[in-house]
């Protein structure tokens, strides 16, 4: 029987995240054998999370990462059942160094994929069910590139990156304004040709039906409502949306407001819940 030392749990929970008393048994179990540990750690993750793979996963950690250039951000969040959980310094942690690896990939198939302290992204989010005892999944991922990236982070639940065109002085502070609007506000897109056509026809339809409840002619229908769907892209579209900093102007009109030739070319959001 191989003598465990508090040295060995220690570099077992360095590479695995997991708890101490977790890393001892595996170590015990596995005559102190490093590769058979982690394996046998893995595979209790694995069997938490057939037994958990039903469960919801609404809470976790909403992070926002952007590179050393600001050319690029990522966006994701690491769901688990519980705020306990979502709240706990390591998994916010764990979220944050997922996100900075997601920075090198395009899609979250890839990143999913890809080496993290030597298994991958998806192994180790099976071994921290298992460790937490929770469903572990990370269920948004979305990534950003442009001129200059900004983000913004609301108490850990939403995480939103915006695109400027250049990166001219006070860019950095504009970025987040905007990202702070995306997350008061939830636009469901960036200008009017962000709004699928679908979304365009029914909201042409709701006001139809409101104005023939109103009593309004029928000829003067269609244009009354297509009238109305100006009001409609202004409240859920993000650049003519009011500046929640001040609403005598667009969200638009804030952003060149900064410098003249400076416009808003792309945003993400992601949530909780």
């Amino acid at each position: 029987m191989a003598t465990i030392t508090a040295a060995d749990v220690n570099k077992l929970r360095t590479l695995t995240g997991a708890g101490m008393m977790d890393c001892k048994k595996a170590l015990v179990e596995a005559d102190g054998d490093f590769e058979l540990a982690i394996e046998n750690l893995r595979k209790k993750g694995q069997k938490v999370a057939a037994n958990r793979s039903d469960r919801e996963s609404t809470e976790g950690a909403a992070v926002a990462v952007v590179n050393a250039d600001k050319t690029e951000g990522v966006a994701m969040t690491l769901n688990c059942e519980t705020d306990f959980v979502g709240k706990n310094e390591g998994f916010v942690k764990l979220a944050t160094d997922l996100a900075n690896l997601a920075l090198q990939y395009n899609t979250k198939e890839e990143f999913l994929a890809a080496d993290f302290n030597g298994i991958s992204v998806s192994e180790k989010l099976i071994e921290q069910t298992g460790v937490i005892g929770e469903k572990i999944e990370i269920a948004s991922f979305e990534k950003l590139s442009g001129a200059l990236i900004g983000s913004y982070v609301h108490s850990g639940k939403i995480a939103v990156l915006v695109a400027l065109s250049a990166n001219v002085a006070g860019a950095d502070e504009a970025a987040k304004n905007v990202a702070m609007q995306a997350a008061a506000m939830n636009p469901i897109a960036l200008n009017e040709g962000g709004v699928d056509a679908d979304t365009i026809a029914k909201e042409i339809e709701i006001a139809k039906d409101q104005l023939r409840q109103e009593g309004k002619p029928e000829a003067m229908i269609e244009n009354i409502a297509k009238g109305k769907l100006g009001r409609f892209f202004k409240d859920n579209t993000l650049v003519n949306q009011d500046y929640i900093k001040d609403g005598s102007m667009s969200v638009a009109a804030y952003v060149k407001s900064v410098d003249a030739g400076l416009t808003v070319t792309g945003f993400k959001r992601v949530a909780l819940g």
